[in-house]
């Protein structure tokens, strides 16, 4: 039966992104991107961020870590990956990301006119 593992996000850099090599010497990329959903909870408006962490592989990590910085605007596609592991403290930890496909850079939020307005290209699928 088929399936889709296809996510689409799009968001600010919550950090600067940390490239490393794999053992067999592939370079990867990680950062984080906070998205925000706004909702009315009675006659007061609230904001609920999330924290999505992206990994990219070879070239694409490469690129992401000379025009990715803190703050940015960035648009990701890819897919879905957990992965758990064993920490130091004997504890089974687990994490979602997305292994990013493509990645589209737009401009800082502070060099926005306004905040969180983004003329977005018409080539994205929304």
């Amino acid at each position: 039966m088929p399936s889709i593992n296809q996510l689409t996000i799009m968001g600010h850099a919550g950090r600067n992104p940390e490239m490393r090599y794999s053992p067999n010497g592939n370079p990867v990329t990680s950062f984080s991107i906070a998205t925000s959903h706004r909702y009315k909870s009675g006659e007061e408006w609230k904001e609920q961020t999330e924290w999505v962490d992206v990994i990219a592989w070879n070239k694409l990590a490469e690129i992401c870590q000379e025009r990715v910085s803190k703050g940015d605007l960035v648009y990701v596609q890819g897919r879905l990956q957990s992965r758990s592991w064993e920490g130091q403290d004997g504890k089974l930890h687990f994490k979602n990301e997305i292994v990013a496909s493509t990645i589209k850079f737009f401009t800082k939020r502070e060099q926005s006119t306004e905040p969180d307005q983004v003329a977005v290209p018409e080539e994205l699928p929304f």
